[in-house]
């Protein structure tokens, strides 16, 4: 057996998110609308978990491509500086990029740039060692991330990933869904059928629990084995509110913790939500990511 060196290993999903603040949303069509500010961070949705995975204390490498660019020069400086263990190959078509428009109310619309190409593939001898010594491993939904679930499966590793806003419908998200042993994805875009979606994927996939978040509303949870969803409330924010982007990533580096340690589902799901709500009382992409000690303060 490999030994095990890693708690969590994070697959795909790194770049640059360029913040704009705006009066509202949806942005009113104007010739130009006056801003607070623009700045780019280190971010995306890979680099969420893998940051807020790192600062709750758990072993974390993040996998990935990166551009050639000064995106990428970003991204590299922002994982030395906050001391997270990035590993990647040169991607061809530079590094991913996003603009999120960001109102008063913290609410966020994202425009997003992937970049990579379908046939792109990390090598199997660059990412092998990596998931072999992981105790649990975290797929973003690149497409290249898709090719490593068969690996995965044969060594035995836990799986999760984040659908994100997915209509319940799109065959892409599927293969993650069906494959994944936790998943979660919000209900931006199926809210009149969370419970039907919630109930396919552990349904027809290996999913052991599946968990919807619907921001200041809390969440709601299905387990493999339970009767029926159920609703989990959010948790209280510590601070005002003014910026959701990264709250999707934090929440899943919460319960991602809860369940390394052992913890019973519902423990999971709180620990989740204190760092989805924490994470959304400060400006920009995964500024201010709760810290072991915050998370089981709260939790408590």
């Amino acid at each position: 057996m490999p030994r095990v060196t890693r708690d969590v290993v994070v697959i795909g999903g790194t770049g640059v998110d360029t913040i704009v603040r705006v009066p509202s949303l949806p942005v009113p069509f104007a010739d130009s609308v006056m801003t607070p500010g623009i700045r780019d961070w280190a971010g995306h949705t890979g680099y969420g978990v893998a940051l807020g995975c790192q600062s709750l204390g758990l072993a974390t490498t993040l996998v990935d491509f990166i551009g050639e660019d000064p995106q990428g020069d970003l991204v590299r400086a922002e994982c030395r500086r906050r001391n997270v263990d990035l590993r990647f190959q040169v991607s061809p078509l530079g590094t991913r990029r996003a603009v999120n428009l960001v109102d008063e109310q913290g609410r966020r619309m994202s425009l997003y740039d992937a970049r990579d190409s379908p046939d792109l593939r990390l090598p199997r001898e660059f990412y092998l060692p990596y998931v072999r010594a992981a105790r649990h491993v975290h797929l973003s939904i690149m497409d290249f991330a898709r090719h490593l679930f068969d690996d995965l499966l044969d060594l035995g590793v836990p799986t999760s990933t984040d659908l994100h806003d997915w209509d319940g419908h799109d065959p892409y998200h599927w293969e993650f869904a069906r494959q994944a042993d936790v998943v979660t994805l919000s209900l931006a875009r199926i809210s009149d059928r969370f419970r039907e979606v919630m109930g396919r994927i552990v349904a027809e996939g290996r999913a052991q629990v599946v968990i919807a978040t619907a921001g200041a509303e809390g969440c709601y949870v299905l387990a493999r084995g339970q009767d029926g969803v159920r609703h989990v409330p959010a948790a209280t924010p510590p601070r005002p509110v003014v910026d959701s982007n990264g709250a999707g990533d934090a929440f899943v580096s919460g319960f991602l913790y809860g369940r390394l340690a052992g913890w019973p589902l519902e423990q999971c799901v709180r620990a989740g939500t204190v760092a989805g709500a924490h994470a959304c009382g400060a400006e920009g992409t995964h500024a201010d990511v709760i810290d072991a000690a915050g998370l089981l303060a709260a939790v408590a």
